[in-house]
């Protein structure tokens, strides 16, 4: 069947915005910082697609601000101080902490079932040192709640932030599996009970120290050591 000009460029949107997503863990995994160029070949190559969307992806992210065009040389991320990752986290803390608290008036036997097993997936793929599984469990438990919240417009507020966490490189960074299967038992334990305000303080603390934990990984691999902070 063949394919309409309307779902064509659909799909190399798609592919455009999964680039984007990728490259966005690249630096802030710090796998790539300012002073390093990107090139579209080695992420085309990657991800096993054309540079089309790369290049897309790339000039997507410059008006962002998350990467810098250099004339004749190409596309280098821009510099990336601590004091952002921890604004990006604590912008993710609070719309994480509030969905946690609307949930936690309105989460049902079946839900608070189905964060238990996720739970559960999310520890066995830690003892395992899976990290495909960790991301998919990670990610399956924060969905949960936060379509349980019933509220799009703080969850898309949310998704917004989010996807500056890198959580397809969750296993590079020390301590980050084993903070999340601590804190998600103190935001189950405060659903469980209902209890709004310890849900959203329980989140916001799960987030921040996420938040944390990244910093203290860049910083071990010397990502500011040629920057003022």
């Amino acid at each position: 069947m063949a394919i309409s000009g309307g779902q064509a460029l659909g799909r190399r949107r798609q592919l455009s915005d999964e680039v984007a997503d990728y490259v966005r863990e690249l630096i802030m995994s710090g796998q790539v910082r300012h002073g390093e160029f990107l090139r579209l070949e080695r992420v085309a190559d990657d991800l096993g697609i054309s540079v089309t969307p790369v290049r897309e992806a790339l000039l997507s992210l410059r008006g962002e601000g998350f990467v810098t065009l250099e004339p004749r040389r190409g596309f280098m991320p821009a510099p990336l101080t601590r004091q952002d990752v921890q604004d990006l986290f604590e912008a993710q803390a609070y719309f994480a902490g509030e969905l946690a608290a609307r949930a936690a008036g309105k989460i049902t036997e079946a839900e608070l079932a189905t964060l238990d097993r996720t739970q559960a997936q999310l520890e066995e793929a830690s003892e395992a040192r899976d990290s495909a599984a960790i991301e998919r469990a990670n990610h399956e438990f924060h969905r949960v709640i936060n379509l349980c919240a019933g509220s799009p417009k703080t969850a898309w507020l949310l998704r917004l932030v989010v996807r500056y966490a890198p959580r397809r490189f969750y296993s590079s960074i020390e301590g980050w599996t084993q903070a999340s299967v601590d804190d998600h038992h103190l935001v189950l334990a405060a659903l469980r009970a209902g209890d709004a305000e310890g849900a959203r303080q329980a989140m916001r603390a799960h987030i921040r120290h996420a938040g944390t934990l990244l910093v203290v990984h860049l910083e071990g691999q010397g990502f500011w050591k040629d920057q003022p902070g």
